[in-house]
């Protein structure tokens, strides 16, 4: 486990935009195998980006490069991306639905309300559902989902214990009635997630 892992970010860890300037391209070379063993695809359209204190603290520094907004800014952007770092005792991801054609995307994200609550990870065969952020209601009161969803993966002791041993089944799946799949987390995703829970 690393030092910073499940550490919250504080405005002292923020670096000036005009120093992030200066590494950001050498930066974003070096979370692309970070986040490669954190992304995992499930069926055609969904998939999930597993959150961390790098992948956040790399985001905040995106959103305050690209819009500037200063003090004030960074206070909004700690409050939105620190819940999103896991905190010892759960996984936290980024579900897209990515579908590159406007059209046929709208169309299923219109079928596919509330998918938001089906997402679920089996751990030896326990099956346990993730929580949605509920900073916004992401599913509209006509049954349009969106496309971007931020979901916590709670685990009991025991489950971060078995998650950990390799021996032991881990699945990620949606169980939405139009859209059911479900992806093995094994090898070095399954690894690189291990290390964002304490026992």
């Amino acid at each position: 486990m690393t030092a910073i892992a499940n550490r919250q970010i504080t405005d002292q860890d923020i670096l000036p935009v005009s120093e992030y300037a200066k590494i950001r391209k050498e930066h974003k070379q070096k979370l692309i195998p970070i986040k490669k063993n954190r992304r995992i695809a499930i069926g055609p359209y969904a998939t999930f980006y597993f959150e961390s204190y790098e992948t956040m603290w790399a985001q905040i520094h995106e959103m305050l490069y690209i819009e500037k907004g200063g003090t004030e800014q960074l206070k909004d952007e700690l409050e939105a991306y620190n819940p999103l770092i896991p905190n010892g005792s759960e996984l936290v991801a980024t579900f897209m639905i990515e579908i590159d054609d406007p059209i046929r995307r709208d169309f299923m994200l219109r079928k596919l309300g509330h998918i938001e609550d089906k997402v679920f990870l089996s751990i030896a065969g326990e099956k346990t559902f993730a929580v949605p952020e509920q900073e916004v209601e992401r599913t509209t009161e006509d049954g349009k989902t969106s496309a971007i969803h931020f979901l916590h993966f709670p685990m009991t002791p025991p489950q971060r214990q078995a998650f950990k041993e390799t021996t032991v089944d881990v699945q990620l799946g949606i169980e939405h009635e139009d859209y059911g799949h479900i992806a093995l987390l094994n090898g070095d995703v399954r690894a690189a997630l291990a290390e964002d829970l304490i026992d």
